[in-house]
């Protein structure tokens, strides 16, 4: 089984399990799907209509990895609580960043 984080071009590409209207923006660390995969446990208040619990995601991966929030788009899984998300900046540093994602790595408000 390997993480949730691989190499891609210009950065990493991460995969969310999402659950908006979480009651908090937090990472809550990781996760194993049914499937094996492992995904990074994320939550959000935004409700899930017109992108707001995406963008949310946005900003609560781009404050736990230290880039700006320009450099992270969801990039697949758009309308899914699985979700596939780039995130652009030094790939060296950024799969540092997720091998030491946890509770405390993400939460905001």
């Amino acid at each position: 089984m390997s993480g949730p984080a691989r190499l891609a071009g210009g950065g990493i590409l991460i995969d969310v399990r999402l659950t908006p209207r979480g009651g908090r923006d937090a990472i809550d660390g990781l996760s194993t799907l049914s499937d094996g995969r492992t995904v990074v446990a994320a939550r959000v208040r935004a409700v899930p209509e017109k992108g707001a619990a995406n963008a949310a995601l946005a900003a609560l991966i781009a404050d736990a990895f230290g880039v700006a929030r320009g450099a992270v788009a969801v990039v697949s899984g758009q309308t899914a609580r699985v979700k596939t998300v780039r995130i652009e900046g030094d790939a060296a540093v950024l799969m540092d960043r997720a091998s030491g994602l946890g509770p405390e790595a993400g939460r905001r408000g």
